[in-house]
């Protein structure tokens, strides 16, 4: 390689490094870092830099076990758990408005104010909690008719590639008891995941029936 290629690599490789950091989301984090030090490995390598080849070396290693180790829990129900909460509670009420800007950007139509004044009648709260932290908070209106809808399908930003709203959705047992025969998610959701989970597509929103 020419001298420029090899500098134009190590650029890019640091670069990509430097913007990993930036990533708030883990997964994204860590594919990002392992091709940054994927990078500086073979740039530090035409130089010979071989402190700095080991360094990248157990850098990428770790960044491999870290990402084999989200993808297996992504669908492990043993890693989360779904704690169901009444409208009037403290903590529901803090997490809401401390996510409240970024629940805005993605659910427009989300209207806080009853949750932060209670939830009202017909209105039910499941947080998605991961060891003592939470990532996602799933509000569903009972619409009547046995329809579920679902005005918020929030997940915060570090955990937002795992999706951990469905494992309330496989949970249909949190439903059940209380008349409702379907879920309805909110409509026009950015990026919805819910084809895998057996949800069907009508119009701008998803369905799923309860058995």
């Amino acid at each position: 390689m020419s001298s420029w290629s090899v500098q134009a690599l190590g650029w890019a490789g640091s670069a990509l490094l430097v913007f990993s950091l930036l990533q708030a989301r883990v997964l994204r984090f860590r594919l990002l870092n392992l091709v940054a030090s994927c990078t500086l490995t073979v740039f530090n390598a035409l130089l010979m830099v071989w402190p700095m080849v080991a360094m990248n070396i157990v850098i990428a290693g770790i960044n491999v076990w870290f990402i084999a180790r989200l993808l297996r829990e992504r669908g492990d129900e043993k890693v989360y758990e779904v704690v169901a909460v009444g409208a009037d509670e403290a903590y529901l009420q803090h997490f809401l408005k401390v996510q409240g800007g970024d629940i805005a950007r993605y659910f427009p139509n989300f209207d806080a104010a009853p949750a932060t004044s209670g939830l009202g009648p017909g209105r039910s709260a499941y947080l998605v909690e991961r060891g003592n932290e939470t990532v996602g908070v799933v509000v569903v209106r009972d619409a009547g008719d046995g329809v579920a809808q679902v005005e918020l399908d929030y997940v915060t930003p570090r955990f937002r590639d795992f999706s951990p709203g469905e494992f309330v959705y496989r949970n249909s047992g949190l439903f059940r008891g209380k008349g409702i025969r379907q879920i309805a998610t909110p409509p026009g959701m950015v990026n919805p995941y819910y084809a895998r989970l057996g949800f069907r597509q009508q119009g701008d929103h998803w369905v799923a029936d309860i058995a």
